[in-house]
């Protein structure tokens, strides 16, 4: 058995190799190559897989062995669909009920995401994807639906593993992910508390991520 903090910090550089598309939708995971890999022992990487297993990152089949889990458009759809379900719930609900501490903590998520350039050359894709997800957690944070958000948490997880798709260093710069003032836009709809506007915003920000991953699944 190793230390639960080793094994946590394998399953974070694990997880982040299945998020960069360092390890590909679908590539088996043998227990002695991730060894090599990652300078490890065989313990903390057999409890790591388990651990993303309950993640959905990684798949095992019985007898078979273990695979990083495939990506589908289907399950895309889904995914996107599903959270933008819960999105637009909380969104609205954030409107009504946000208080001055959820509008400042809006506008402090809004301005460190606004500080990095997901379509640069040079970008540091893990902190782009926690400023984004810090944004849009942000937003829907006034909500005070405790259950809702932790669902809408869970939904947001497993569209991560799309993320290497949608903001992918292999692509020519002008098919990279570009903000074009999006995030800004959704910010001051929903400071300005005009719902309409914020969730077509928030649909029209969903529909042309599906569509950015959909090209090239």
């Amino acid at each position: 058995m190793s230390s639960p903090t080793l094994t946590n910090k394998i399953m974070e550089v694990i997880r982040q190799d299945i998020l960069l598309g360092e390890l590909s939708p679908g590539q088996k995971l043998v227990v002695a190559d991730l060894k090599a890999r990652y300078n490890v022992g065989a313990s903390p990487i057999r409890e790591a897989l388990v651990q993303l297993s309950w993640k959905k990152y990684v798949k095992f089949a019985p007898q078979k062995g273990c695979w990083v889990a495939p990506i589908s458009v289907d399950e895309l759809e889904d995914l996107f669909e599903t959270n933008l379900i819960l999105s637009r719930v909380l969104l609205e609900r954030a409107i009504i009920n946000g208080d001055e501490a959820w509008e400042l903590n809006i506008l402090t998520t809004y301005h460190k995401l606004s500080k990095i350039n997901p379509a640069a050359s040079d970008v540091d894709f893990t902190e782009w994807e926690d400023r984004h997800s810090e944004f849009h957690l942000a937003l829907l944070a006034g909500s005070q639906s405790p259950v809702m958000l932790e669902l809408y948490r869970e939904v947001y997880e497993q569209i991560e593993r799309y993320r290497h798709v949608w903001v992918s260093r292999n692509r020519h710069y002008e098919e990279r992910y570009h903000d074009n003032g999006e995030h800004d836009a959704m910010m001051k709809a929903v400071l300005g508390r005009d719902t309409q506007r914020a969730l077509d915003l928030l649909n029209n920000h969903f529909k042309r991520a599906v569509e950015i991953i959909k090209a090239y699944i």
